[in-house]
């Protein structure tokens, strides 16, 4: 395979002759749709500072990049195994058919941007492997199919193995294309596949819903491409499948997969977000399309429902969803860890589609307002501003164990990014008749066309680090219609719909518009400043959203937060990180009496707005008190910016009150220790902390294990510059066995650093304990000496871990 950055050339705009006009001609006409119409992303030109190095990025190095991983870890040679072009195994995970499809629907985005040869070529060769690949009666799943078609497997683990996950993809891979080249190869293959699932999945044969979702959305793309109502109607045949008693399976009557695939109950009986996060609002955005394209009012009650429990109790203030990373998925009520938090890439993705289909249904602005809440700050953390390194889960605090990845096994976030980022022109602008809606804020123009009239639309801001907007308006007729300008719910005292986040002080100053020079007090209808009049050629209107920095608290049952403050300027939500901050952070207390000053600095990150002001520090006294250590001056970044310049402490949520800080450890001697060990799973550094767990499985507190090493005999090795009297050890166990791989060793024993730097065993005289949920002390005869190991034992088929230790 030809490497592709350094293939991917650009060339003459005849390459791809196919408007998006063009593709609305071949697309069906609906009968019902949205109320609202988005503006394609193709209809808008992005000219900012902001986001276009993004999108460049993304088409120069995310999707080629995503491409060469594809082929390096043997996706695309699935695809040509399966088409007969070579022989083997399949190659990774059974799900990785998704990935190629996912990349491929952002290459067919950034075609219809900027048209490139080798692009254009590259879609193609892969396309007409597929078409090799699919089976005679539409069936195409590469896990299946080498190296040789196993029949009698087909759709056996529907709940698992994710064949209706996959072309779910490829359907939305294959309308992409289609929509931009007007060549029906792919699409013929995506309709032959979703007429043999028709033909399997029906209420005659097979009842079991998809064990991830995401076909929903695909056949609906496919519907909305085709104009065959077969696809809409086996979509919401999918979704009225969950949660129902006695569905058909491979093999009979089964149960319900349960809540972490959204399987406990009827859809429309749903009333919390529960179980795997991704699935969860992929879910949710299925039913919102099979809703607008029906008119089914029942999926819009639940939905809405639904929406108003993750708003009101669990969205983080960065906007991601999913507390849980046992299940990748959601948590209780105000359940929203920051160290522990999941927060998925794909989630974050997601939760965008999500909003995006509300705000399309309702008209309100509220949605835009946490879409524009996860785009500026839980989405772009994924991926780095070099647009080759991804997070998959994208935690609020850090002690240093987290840092992005080139690729992952399951590389669902880095494909889920190369589909998603050459998108984001699409959510910018809608229409609805005669009107228009100014969703979100980047400098460029778009063409709109309404009922009647084609609107030229233009930008320019310096959003989101300014909230000054001028938008230029040149209707091609002059005529009245209304402009709606969304006015962020940030500008408006109101950081999110509900009562789960709030700023610290409300301030004064409100958002002003001029229209043509002139100020004007426009009614404010659901969330949007509604400009009606006769708009002509020229015509300007201004706006000006204060931009002051806000600290924002959580709600009271947030735990995680509790004396805690987030600081944020604009829609942009900021961390603090080592680099700027003495390599410390979390010892950090930013009292409400700070002053807070924002400026702008070119040469860091890119260039990036962030906040400084003076807090002070807390030490932790060798009797266990918290105490003032100073003051110290602070900077903090933009979240998505942060983990750039190596591994280190970061926390989006700095203590506002002392107790909430985590302090600087006393100096003891397991703090001021060099510390090893043979291996490294979580955190090192936790196991010194001195923050105590209230139990064995505690994940607040972090923990050091040796996961995935089994029955082995593992070390953690304290070494100082100088010998100290030491005479006992306190070991606090890490054991996760109800949920996890981690359980009490088997044994476990201290060994000292003699005069020859030989380590020999201590002269206990009391008994190593490995009691689960308390400290285990050994005592031994004192010993001077530099260097201590503790050597444990794992268990047959266990791992171990260690939430604290204590050196006396």
């Amino acid at each position: 395979m030809v490497h592709q950055r350094r293939v991917f050339a650009a060339v003459s705009l005849a390459v791809v002759m196919f408007s998006l006009c063009e593709a609305q001609e071949r697309q069906a006409q609906l009968e019902r749709d949205y109320n609202v119409k988005p503006v394609a992303f193709n209809k808008v030109r992005v000219e900012d500072s902001f986001w276009t190095p993004r999108l460049e990025t993304s088409r120069k190095v995310t999707i080629p990049y995503c491409f060469d991983k594809c082929e390096e870890t043997g996706r695309i040679r699935n695809f040509e195994k399966a088409a007969g072009l070579m022989e083997g195994k399949h190659e990774g995970i059974y799900f990785n058919d998704s990935d190629v499809y996912k990349v491929m629907e952002g290459a067919a985005y950034s075609l219809q941007v900027r048209p490139e040869t080798m692009m254009r070529l590259y879609l193609d060769k892969l396309i007409t492997v597929m078409d090799g690949a699919q089976w005679e009666d539409g069936y195409l799943f590469t896990f299946y199919s080498i190296p040789a078609r196993q029949h009698e497997k087909l759709w056996t683990n529907v709940q698992s193995i994710h064949e209706q996950y996959c072309v779910g993809h490829m359907y939305e891979a294959a309308v992409a294309h289609y929509q931009v080249t007007g060549e029906k190869l792919f699409l013929d293959v995506a309709t032959q596949n979703a007429d043999l699932i028709c033909d399997v999945f029906n209420a005659g044969k097979r009842t079991d819903p998809p064990g991830h979702q995401e076909i929903e959305i695909g056949l609906c793309k496919l519907y909305r491409a085709t104009g065959d109502g077969k696809y809409l109607d086996q979509a919401k045949f999918f979704l009225d499948q969950r949660g129902r008693e006695g569905n058909r399976g491979a093999k009979g009557d089964k149960g319900l997969y349960g809540a972490y695939s959204q399987d406990h109950k009827p859809v429309t009986e749903q009333t919390t977000a529960v179980g795997h996060s991704v699935r969860a609002a992929y879910l949710y955005t299925g039913m919102a399309d099979v809703a607008a394209l029906t008119g089914n009012m029942e999926y819009v009650r639940a939905i809405d429902t639904i929406w108003k429990d993750v708003v009101d109790t669990k969205l983080y203030v960065t906007g991601g969803i999913g507390a849980a990373g046992g299940h990748e998925g959601f948590g209780g009520h105000y359940e929203l860890p920051n160290m522990t938090a999941y927060c998925e890439t794909c989630a974050s993705i997601a939760n965008i589609f999500w909003n995006h289909r509300m705000f399309l249904m309702h008209g309100d602005a509220r949605y835009i307002d946490v879409l524009e809440r996860v785009l500026y700050n839980a989405a772009l953390s994924g991926i780095s501003m070099e647009g080759d390194r991804f997070f998959y889960p994208c935690v609020l605090e850090s002690i240093g164990q987290h840092a992005r990845s080139a690729w992952f096994g399951c590389a669902c976030c880095p494909s889920n990014v190369a589909r998603f980022i050459p998108s984001v022109p699409g959510y910018v602008y809608a229409h609805k008749n005669k009107d228009v809606y100014v969703n979100l804020f980047m400098s460029g123009a778009a063409s709109i066309e309404t009922a009647g009239n084609n609107i030229r639309l233009t930008q320019q801001t310096g959003y989101p680090w300014k909230g000054e907007v001028k938008i230029g308006v040149e209707p091609e007729k002059s005529e009245t219609f209304a402009i709606y300008v969304r006015i962020p719910g940030w500008a408006q005292n109101r950081p999110v719909p509900s009562d789960l986040y709030k700023f610290l002080k409300p301030v004064r100053e409100k958002a002003a518009i001029k229209v043509n020079g002139k100020r004007i007090s426009p009614d404010i209808e659901n969330g949007f400043a509604r400009i009606e009049r006769k708009w002509s050629k020229g015509d300007t209107i201004e706006l000006n959203l204060p931009m002051p920095v806000r600290r924002v608290i959580a709600h009271e049952e947030v735990k995680a937060d509790r004396g805690k403050v987030a600081l944020q300027r604009g829609p942009i939500v900021f961390c603090l990180e080592w680099p700027d901050n003495d390599g410390k952070a979390l010892n950090l207390v930013i009292g409400d009496d700070v002053k807070l000053k924002a400026e702008y600095r070119p040469e860091l990150l890119n260039g990036v707005t962030v906040v400084t002001g003076k807090g002070r520090t807390v030490k932790r006294t060798v009797e266990g008190d918290i105490v003032p250590a100073g003051e110290k001056p602070f900077t903090a970044i933009p979240y998505y910016a942060w983990a750039h310049r190596g591994r280190g402490r970061m926390t989006v949520w700095p203590a506002r009150e002392a107790q909430a800080a985590r302090p600087e450890p006393a100096d003891t001697l397991t703090y001021t220790s060099k510390t090893t060990a043979s291996f490294v799973h979580v955190s090192l550094d936790a196991i010194k902390d001195q923050i105590l767990p209230t139990s064995s499985i505690d994940p607040a507190p972090l923990h050091l294990d040796f996961w995935p090493h089994k029955g082995t005999t593992e070390w953690i090795q304290f070494e100082w510059d100088r010998k100290h009297e030491i005479s006992s050890v306190k070991v606090y166990w890490f054991d996760d066995t109800a949920t996890g791989q981690c359980k009490i060793p088997e044994s476990w024993k201290v060994l000292c650093r003699d005069a020859q730097g030989s380590f020999k065993p201590a002269r206990t005289s009391t008994p190593y304990g490995t009691e689960k949920d308390t400290f285990n002390k050994v005592n031994f005869d004192p010993v001077k000496t530099n260097a201590i190991k503790i050597e444990i034992t794992l268990q047959n088929k266990w791992s171990a871990g260690v939430q604290e230790v204590i050196i006396e």
